[in-house]
């Protein structure tokens, strides 16, 4: 089965175009490789998605056929992703980053702030993301 597929059946990417241009950026891996669209996968192969700047690890245990919901798609993989990952990933929606927090009262940020903002938050997420 076709990579891109899997992954928008499976619904870890929203849409089949998303998962597209996953692979065509390299974020889609077997060890290693980085996966075309179009390579294909097998089951027990084990995949790293990056994406929205976490690194995700995913056991494939069975390919689908056709896109289904997310309580059907859930035995068709294993989340193996690292511990240290998915603390990232509770850290980043349950609470804001440190840059982010503003006391009562300041109202907006300036443009200034917001640039130290965005340039605090490449530097943490989008540095690790092309290394490879």
């Amino acid at each position: 089965m076709r990579i891109d597929k899997w992954l928008w059946n499976v619904r870890i990417f929203k849409s089949r175009t998303k998962a597209t241009n996953a692979c065509k950026k390299g974020a889609i891996k077997i060890g290693e490789s980085r996966l075309k669209p179009s390579s294909l996968i097998t089951v027990n192969s084990k995949i790293e998605v990056r994406k929205d700047g976490f690194i995700l690890e995913f056991l494939i245990k069975e390919l689908i056929p056709k896109r289904v919901s997310a309580t059907l798609a859930e035995p068709c993989y294993d989340n193996i992703t690292p511990l240290e990952e998915l603390n990232k990933f509770k850290n980043w929606f349950m609470g804001k980053a440190p840059a982010e927090r503003r006391d009562k009262g300041l109202g907006r940020p300036t443009k200034r702030e917001r640039r130290d903002i965005d340039e605090f938050k490449d530097e943490i997420f989008l540095d690790d993301w092309f290394d490879d």
